[in-house]
């Protein structure tokens, strides 16, 4: 089972999140088998607001463990957590990503849904998505919105890959490619 795990940072705590950036690490490589995607958002002053992680667990209890159990969490360095059961939708890693870990600007685009089940199929600029799926109740049958990590020129062109008033609200965040260099 695909799970999407978005951590927001608490404000005041990027000394901590960096002293603890190993153990993080360290946690994470625990995953990597099934990591799909993961990487940091930050704000338009460089200054890390989150930390995204798309990963194949085998249950909606080890997603949790999986998010509570973070170091980072642990020692309080986000101030919530958003944990969905996610449709990996590309059928891909972001280390599949045809454009790579550099060059163009990526972005996490959550658009959190009310109603109607919409952006279901891929959109056509397939070529540009590092990573798209639904987000869904943990037993799936739910529809709940959809997160893409997508390369664009800007955030108005990441924020245009999901159909704008087919949801409550949409969400960009400057986001890169995370993990180990």
């Amino acid at each position: 089972m695909e799970f999407f795990c978005y951590h927001r940072d608490r404000a005041g705590s990027v000394t901590l999140r960096d002293e603890l950036l190993e153990e993080h690490w360290s946690y994470m490589d625990r995953y990597a088998e099934g990591m799909i995607a993961r990487g940091p958002t930050f704000a338009d002053d460089d200054t890390p607001t989150g930390s995204v992680h798309i990963v194949d667990l085998p249950d909606p209890a080890a997603a949790r463990a999986f998010a509570f159990d973070e170091p980072n969490y642990q020692a309080g360095v986000y101030r919530d957590v958003l944990l969905r059961r996610w449709r990996n939708m590309l059928g891909r890693t972001m280390w599949d990503f045809p454009g790579g870990r550099t060059g163009g600007h990526r972005y996490l685009v959550l658009g959190l849904g009310t109603g109607q089940t919409v952006d279901l199929a891929v959109p056509p600029n397939r070529d540009e998505l590092i990573a798209f799926g639904p987000l869904l109740s943990d037993d799936a049958t739910t529809w709940l919105g959809t997160a893409a990590l997508v390369r664009s020129p800007d955030p108005e062109s990441a924020r245009a890959v999901l159909a704008a008033d087919r949801y409550a609200d949409i969400e960009v965040h400057d986001w890169e490619f995370g993990g180990r260099r």
